[in-house]
C-alpha cells in the first residue's frame, strides 16, 4: 500500500537524536476540562444569517469571556476548543493551514492570544487525512509544518480527527505527529482519534502504543445530545471491550466524548447521569454548549464542586459496573483517600416495566463497602450525610428515577461506632 510505505518512510526519517517516541509534555496528569464547539454549534458557517452561531472568532471570543466571568475557570474548564469548519478552503501560498478570512479576520494567533489573556488555554481541530471531516485541508503529508503552525499560534491542545484517511497507516502517522509536536518544544495536550477509526474498521487498538503517542482518545461514535446517544455510550463503556479502560490515567485518558448538558436533548436527570458517570470514568470534562443561555441547574451541575473533585484525582482507577439490581445498574469507583468508594445507582431503562421510580434497598457489601471499620456516608450531589454503614448494614430504600441516578461517596471511618447495649 503506497500511503503506508509512505508514512513508515516519514517515521523512520525522523531523528532520533532530536526527537523522543512518546509523548514528551508531562500533560493532562487529570482529565482536562473546558469547552468545545463541535455538539453544539456543529459546522455553521452561515455567518451572515446566524451572525451570533456561527463558528466565528466571536463565538470563541464570547465563550473564552464567559467561562471566566461565570466561574467556569475557576472551577478547572480551562481549555477553549474551535473544532471542524475554522479553516480557509485553501492553504495559504507557504503551504500553512489558515483561519477562514471572513469569520476569523484577525487571525487564529490572534484568537490563542486573547483566550491565553483570559487566563485560558487554545484548542484547535485538525485531521490526519486528506480533508477534514467537513472538507477542509486536511493535515496527510503536513504533520510537520501544521505543528509548528499550531505551535507558533500558541495552540494547547490539538484535538487530530481521522477522516479521510486510510486506518492502516495511524499506527505511524499519530506517532509521528507525536515526534512532531515534541519537536515543537510547545507542550500541547494530543487528543487522537486513532482507536476510533480502527475499531470502525474491524482493527483491534494497539492501546500501550496509544497511550505513549496521546493524552487523550476516543473509541466510540460521536455523542449526540439525547437520552439514545448518551445511553448507547455508557453501554459501551459497560462492555469495556479489550479492557480498554484499563489504560486510563494520569498522562493518558479515554474519552467518551462531551459533556451536552445544558442544551436541549437531555431532562434534568439525564444531566445528572452523564455528569456523574463522567466524573467516575473519569472522563475529559469537556463542556459543548451556549454558555450564553444555559439553566442554572444545569450550570451548577456542571459546577458542583465534589463531583469534579471525583473527576479531578491523579488515580489511574475507573468505574466498572458491577452489578444490576432490576432496572438499576451499580457503578463504584475507588478514590482517595484510601478506601473511599464512589457509588452510582444509575436506572438505564425506560421500558414499559421500569418508567417508574427504582426503590433500591442493598447491604453496604454488596455495593463494595466491605471495610470493616464501615462507612460515613453522603449524597453526593448535595453533601448530605446519609449515615455511617458497616458492611451488613442495609442501606435504603434509595430513590432513583428512570434515566436517572442517585450517587454516594463512602469513606472508611478509623473505627465502629460503638453500639448500646441491649438492657432487655
Amino acid at each position: 500500500m503506497v500511503e503506508v510505505n509512505m508514512w513508515i518512510v516519514v517515521a523512520l526519517c525522523v531523528s532520533a537524536a532530536t526527537l523522543t517516541a512518546a509523548l514528551d509534555n508531562g500533560l493532562a496528569l487529570t482529565p482536562p476540562m473546558g469547552w468545545l464547539a463541535w455538539t453544539r454549534f456543529r459546522c455553521n458557517i452561515d455567518c451572515d444569517n446566524d451572525p451570533d452561531n456561527c463558528i466565528s472568532e466571536k463565538l470563541f471570543r464570547q465563550m473564552a469571556d464567559l467561562l471566566v466571568s461565570e466561574g467556569y475557570k475557576d472551577a478547572g474548564y480551562e481549555y477553549l476548543c474551535v473544532d471542524d469548519c475554522w479553516l480557509a478552503t485553501e492553504r495559504a501560498a507557504d503551504g500553512s493551514l489558515q483561519g477562514d478570512p471572513k469569520r476569523f479576520p484577525s487571525g487564529m494567533k490572534a484568537l490563542g492570544d486573547y483566550v491565553h489573556a483570559k487566563g485560558l488555554k487554545f484548542g484547535i481541530y485538525a485531521d490526519f487525512g486528506k480533508t477534514t471531516c467537513e472538507k477542509y485541508p486536511g493535515s496527510e503529508f503536513y504533520l510537520k509544518q501544521d505543528a509548528q503552525t499550531f505551535a507558533d499560534w500558541g495552540v494547547d491542545l490539538l484535538k487530530l480527527d481521522g477522516c479521510y484517511s486510510d486506518v492502516r497507516d495511524y499506527d505511524y502517522g499519530y506517532p509521528s505527529m507525536t515526534k512532531f509536536l515534541n519537536l515543537t518544544g510547545r507542550p500541547m495536550v494530543f487528543h487522537c482519534d486513532w482507536p476510533k477509526y480502527q475499531i470502525l474498521a474491524g482493527i483491534t487498538p494497539n492501546y500501550t502504543a496509544i497511550k505513549e503517542s496521546c493524552n487523550l482518545w476516543r473509541n466510540y461514535d460521536d455523542i449526540w445530545d439525547n437520552w439514545d446517544g448518551l445511553s448507547d455510550i455508557i453501554n459501551y463503556y459497560v462492555k469495556d471491550d479489550d479492557d480498554f479502560m484499563s489504560y486510563s490515567g494520569p498522562g493518558g485518558w479515554v474519552d467518551p466524548d462531551e459533556l451536552v448538558i445544558g442544551n436541549f436533548g437531555l431532562s434534568d436527570v439525564q444531566e445528572r447521569v452523564q455528569m456523574a458517570l463522567w466524573a467516575m470514568l473519569p472522563a475529559p470534562l469537556i463542556m459543548s454548549n451556549d454558555l450564553r443561555n444555559i439553566r442554572n441547574q444545569s450550570k451548577q451541575l456542571l459546577l458542583n464542586p465534589r463531583l469534579i473533585a471525583i473527576n479531578q484525582q491523579q488515580l489511574s482507577t475507573s468505574a466498572r459496573r458491577i452489578t444490576t439490581i432490576g432496572a438499576v445498574d451499580v457503578w463504584t469507583r475507588s478514590i482517595m483517600p484510601a478506601g473511599t468508594q464512589v457509588i452510582a445507582l444509575v436506572h438505564m431503562n425506560i421500558t414499559r416495566n421500569y418508567a417508574v421510580q427504582a426503590r433500591v434497598t442493598v447491604q453496604a457489601k454488596e455495593i463494595g463497602l466491605t471495610g470493616s471499620s464501615g462507612y460515613d456516608v453522603v449524597e453526593t450531589f448535595d453533601g448530605t450525610s446519609l449515615g455511617h454503614f458497616n458492611p451488613d448494614d442495609t442501606i435504603g430504600p434509595l430513590v432513583v428515577d428512570p434515566t436517572g441516578v442517585y450517587l454516594m461517596t463512602a469513606t472508611p471511618t478509623s473505627s465502629i461506632p460503638e453500639k448500646k447495649l441491649d438492657n432487655n
